[in-house]
C-alpha cells in the first residue's frame, strides 16, 4: 500500500503546524526521529514518515482523542491508507478503545469506529515501533518510558486500564530492546536530559 513520500508527510506536517500550531509538531519530530532510529528490522525512512503524520489529526484544531479519527479521516482522504492506520492505532498498545488517555471528545458514533477498527487489525511491527515512540517522546526531547507515563496521567488522568497499557509499553521497550541488540535508549541522543533535567556526565 502506498505511503507519503517523505517531501509529502514533511509537507503535510508544515500545514498542520499552520493550521494548529503547538507543541504536538515538536512531539512528532521527535517521535520520527526515535522510529527511525529503531527501525534496524524494518524500514527507518517509512517509520520516519509514519511518526511525522501519526498525530495528523490535529491539524483540525485542539483535541483531545478526537485527533485519533480526525488524522484516520484525512489521511483516508488522501489515500493513505496504512498512514491512517497508523493515526488509528499508536495510542493503543494495549488494544481497548476504553484504554485512551483523555477525553473522547468525539460522538459515541465515531468512538464505536475506533473500537471496531481496533478489533478488526492484527497489530505490526510498524503499529508497535509508533506505539513505542509516541511513548518515548515529549516536545522537548526524547525521554524515559516513566516519565512518559507520568506526563500524560498529569495531563489527561489515571483510567482503570492505565496500569494494563504502561505494561503494553515496557513489553513494547523489551521487544524493541532485544531487536536493536540493547537498551533502545542508547539510540535516543538527548534522553538523560530529557528526563532529569542534567546532562550525562562521562
Amino acid at each position: 500500500m502506498p505511503i507519503p513520500a517523505l517531501t509529502r508527510a514533511q509537507e503535510m506536517l508544515g500545514e498542520a503546524a499552520e493550521l494548529n500550531p503547538g507543541p504536538w509538531v515538536d512531539h512528532s519530530l521527535f517521535v520520527a526521529a526515535a522510529a527511525r532510529a529503531l527501525a534496524e528490522h524494518l524500514d527507518p525512512e517509512q517509520a520516519y514518515v509514519y511518526g511525522l503524520i501519526h498525530d495528523i489529526g490535529r491539524r483540525a484544531g485542539v483535541s483531545d482523542l478526537r485527533h485519533i479519527i480526525d488524522g484516520y479521516h484525512y489521511l483516508m482522504d488522501q489515500v493513505f491508507p496504512q498512514a491512517a492506520r497508523i493515526s488509528m492505532t499508536h495510542s493503543f498498545p494495549l488494544q481497548d478503545v476504553d484504554a485512551g488517555a483523555g477525553v473522547w471528545d468525539c460522538s459515541p458514533e465515531e468512538k464505536a469506529l475506533v473500537a471496531s477498527y481496533l478489533a478488526s487489525v492484527t497489530y505490526d511491527e510498524y503499529d508497535r515501533l509508533l506505539q513505542l515512540c509516541d511513548a518515548l517522546a515529549l516536545s522537548a526531547g526524547f525521554c524515559l518510558l516513566e516519565k512518559r507515563f507520568v506526563d500524560v496521567v498529569r495531563r489527561r488522568g489515571f483510567n482503570a486500564l492505565a496500569l494494563q497499557k504502561w505494561e503494553a509499553w515496557l513489553e513494547l521497550e523489551r521487544s524493541f530492546s532485544q531487536a536493536v541488540g540493547g537498551s533502545i535508549y542508547a539510540h535516543l541522543p538527548g534522553v538523560v536530559h530529557t528526563t532529569f533535567g542534567v546532562s550525562l556526565r562521562m
